[in-house]
């Protein structure tokens, strides 16, 4: 082994923090080099080879609460933008000027597929490998020498612990 690659998300909070933490270790116990990759990263590069010339990867995780969490890649190196979190409206409005219309795939992609196929965006189908994330993925892209070697998670909104806080407070004010 040369590095430990690892998946910064986004995703879910604790998977992150046990998934960062259990890299760091293994790094720092093997003396390797360790590189944080965007698990969104990590679905369009599977997708690389389904996709048509010039179309770009739309991926997609599915973030709960009616959102997605999403990047547009490629072609080319790096994204077209994202990572962003958003429902599937506001995602449709972006993807609307595009030509041609992206590849939709992950966990996201699967869950608006009604959606985003009703655009005009195309989704594989469900038991395609390409909405799952690889490690084989993350590892490719870290050994290219992509990624980050600040490791940290990438968070795209606030922890459900800080949301309820929120609430409870808003609740005590009397609002």
């Amino acid at each position: 082994m040369d590095l430990v690659a690892v998946g910064a998300g986004p995703g879910s909070f604790t998977g992150l923090r046990i998934g960062i933490a259990t890299a760091k270790a293994l790094g720092a116990g093997l003396a390797l080099e360790l590189r944080a990759v965007s698990t969104l990263a990590a679905l369009a590069h599977a997708a690389a080879d389904t996709t048509a010339p010039g179309q770009t990867c739309l991926a997609l995780i599915d973030g709960r609460r009616g959102e997605v969490f999403a990047a547009l890649e490629g072609p080319g190196p790096g994204p077209a933008w994202g990572p962003l979190v958003c429902g599937p409206e506001t995602l449709i409005e972006r993807c609307e000027q595009l030509s041609p219309r992206p590849l939709a795939v992950g966990s996201g992609a699967l869950r608006f597929r009604g959606e985003l196929s009703a655009s005009g965006i195309e989704v594989p189908p469900a038991d395609h490998p390409v909405h799952r994330v690889a490690a084989r993925d993350l590892c490719v892209i870290a050994a290219a020498g992509g990624g980050a070697t600040e490791i940290a998670p990438l968070y795209l909104r606030k922890p459900d612990a800080e949301r309820w806080r929120e609430r409870a407070d808003l609740k005590r004010a009397g609002g």
